[in-house]
Formats: structure tokens, C-alpha cells, sequence
């Protein structure tokens, strides 16, 4: 009993020891003002909204963006490339140009590829054409689809044509003058059932409207009046088709058509080349940029040549001159 009374005797001393030593800490009252923080700083504006370019505006940015044109004139060497030409005969083909051919002597290089090769002799020469079809702001020239007659015909079969005729001296007429089959609507139901093909169709305007069940079968080779295929001088038509040559835009800007064999005399090829860049020429009038900008010459087995090609597009004619 006299332990815990001195022990709660020290416990008391130390109580009273803290109480007198330690700070009076007094209640703070709810209702006393509080200290409100200002802020002396000025909030960052919100960022607003581009307004959309306009299609003017956008046309602009997007040519800045282009890439610049790469001008080689008068440099050592070409940008991104070791040298204009090898000095060595063997060489790496991706740290030189591809170099450029006059038209006859890529003609001459093909025919003796073919010699070294020991290929056919009678396979056929392609032009590649890379062509500009831009016109004036945003109009270009729509593809398009042309036949024409080549000064030297290389194919040895002539084109099947038929021809839908209103009466029947029109169809004696197109028999006459070597088409495959003649006849009006009676044809229609035999070119749906596969029963007769041919390579062009030709007719004469009265009947067109009849062969509208025909659109989805013939697609392409549909008659139309752009194409040539509709016309009244039977003959006429029937001439250009039977041994014309036809060739289209692919891809929007690109032509890649047969002009000759390579067994065929050199100035015939060269003869047959400068038709087909004459007919091409034509479809873009001539007070714009040229229509040709990339020109390639091959053989169905050789490898493809770029040409020069600046020589063979038509020379504009000069004012006052008939």
C-alpha cells in the first residue's frame, strides 16, 4: 500500500513539473476572422480554336509544303548521286543517273540487247509515257481512249468490228467493206449469249438508243461518239477500225502501248513513235505546258531506256504562218 501511494505521488509531481513548463495553448474560436489568400497572379488565357483555311488557303500550304525542285545545272556532280557517268564498266546502277537516249539510238541499243540475248527477234516495242494532264487552275484533261491509224501496221490480224445498221443497205454496205457481222437489234441478244465478239463496235446514231442492254456487257467498247464509234460514214469507220491501233490513259497520267516489232526497219519504228506522240499531243490544246513529260522505250524481254523526248512533241506554230 505505501508503494502505490508513492508512486502515484511521482506521478502527480511529474504532471505538475509539464503544466508549469510547457506553453498555454488556448482554444481559437470558430467565429474569429480567417485570413483569405489573394491571387496576384493572372490566369493563363485558354487557347482558341484555328479557324479552318479555306480551300484557297489550304492549295497555298500545300505547295510550300512541296518539295523543292532539284536543279543539277552546272554541278560537278548530280545531288545524291557519285558522278554524271561511270568510268568503270562494271558499277553500282543506284549511285549513278539513269542516263538518257536519243530516240534513234535507244532504238539501235533494243535491237542489239535482242541480238546478245538471243530473244525473238519479232517481239514487240513499247513506248511509256508519263503524261501532264494539268489545264488551267484545277481543270485537267480527263483520260481518255484514242485509235488511230499508224503509218507502219505491225499486227498481222485485222480487227473483228461490228456494226449495228438501221437498213438494210447500211448492212450490206458494212459487209462490204469487210466488217465481221452487220445488222440492227437482232445483234443484241447474240452479243449477250456470247454467241458473236468482236474487237470494236461501231454504229450508226438512229440505233444507238436500242443498245442501251448492252452498257454492262461491252463496258468499254460501247459504242460512243468521243471514241469514234458512232458515226454515218460506215466506211470510214470501218477503215480505221479494222487495222487501227488503240491505246488508253491508265492511272490517270499514264500511257504504255506497242508501236512496232523490233524486226522492223528502224525508221519504221521511228516513224511508228512519232505518230503516237503526235496523237497523244493532240488531246491537250496547245497553249499549255507540253503533254509529254517522261518518255521510255523497251522490248517485251530488255530492259526499259529513257528517251529524249523534247525533239519529237509538235512544234508550235508560229503567228501569221497558215
Amino acid at each position: 500500500m505505501a508503494a502505490s501511494t508513492r508512486n502515484l505521488v511521482r506521478v502527480l509531481a511529474g504532471c505538475q513539473r509539464l503544466s508549469l513548463t510547457a506553453p498555454c495553448v488556448s482554444r481559437v474560436s470558430h467565429n474569429a476572422a480567417r485570413q483569405t489568400y489573394v491571387r496576384t497572379y493572372a490566369a493563363a488565357a485558354a487557347a482558341k480554336a484555328k479557324p479552318k483555311a479555306k480551300k484557297g488557303e489550304e492549295d497555298k500550304e500545300k505547295k510550300e509544303k512541296k518539295q523543292r525542285v532539284i536543279d543539277n545545272t552546272g554541278r560537278h556532280k548530280p545531288i545524291g548521286f557519285s558522278a554524271w557517268e561511270p568510268t568503270d564498266d562494271v558499277y553500282l546502277l543506284r549511285f549513278y543517273p539513269k542516263p538518257s537516249h536519243e530516240t534513234g539510238a535507244a532504238v539501235d541499243l533494243l535491237k542489239e540487247i535482242q541480238t546478245l540475248e538471243f530473244t525473238p527477234s519479232d517481239q514487240a516495242v513499247l513506248v511509256d509515257l508519263r503524261l501532264d494532264m494539268k489545264l488551267e487552275k484545277k481543270r485537267k484533261v480527263d483520260p481518255f481512249v484514242s485509235t488511230m491509224q499508224l503509218p507502219h501496221p505491225f499486227k498481222t490480224e485485222t480487227n473483228k468490228v461490228i456494226v449495228f445498221t438501221e437498213t438494210a443497205e447500211q448492212t450490206q454496205l458494212a459487209l462490204a467493206n469487210g466488217a465481221a457481222h452487220a445488222g440492227g437489234v437482232e445483234l443484241v441478244q447474240k452479243i449477250l449469249d456470247d454467241e458473236i465478239q468482236a474487237d470494236f463496235y461501231v454504229t450508226v446514231p438512229e440505233v444507238l438508243p436500242k443498245l442501251v442492254p448492252l452498257k454492262n456487257k461491252l463496258r468499254k467498247k460501247f459504242p460512243k461518239s468521243k471514241r469514234g464509234t458512232v458515226g454515218v460514214n460506215i466506211p470510214k469507220m470501218l477503215n480505221l477500225f479494222k487495222t487501227g491501233h488503240e491505246y488508253l490513259v491508265e492511272r490517270d497520267c499514264y500511257i504504255i502501248t506497242e508501236v512496232a516489232t523490233l524486226d522492223m526497219p528502224k525508221e519504221q519504228i521511228l516513224a511508228n513513235i512519232q505518230a503516237v506522240v503526235n496523237d497523244v499531243s493532240s488531246h491537250k490544246p496547245a497553249n499549255y505546258s507540253p503533254m509529254i513529260n517522261r518518255m521510255m522505250l523497251c522490248s517485251r524481254t530488255s530492259e526499259a531506256l529513257l528517251v529524249k523526248y523534247e525533239d519529237l512533241l509538235p512544234k508550235p506554230k508560229e503567228e501569221g504562218v497558215l
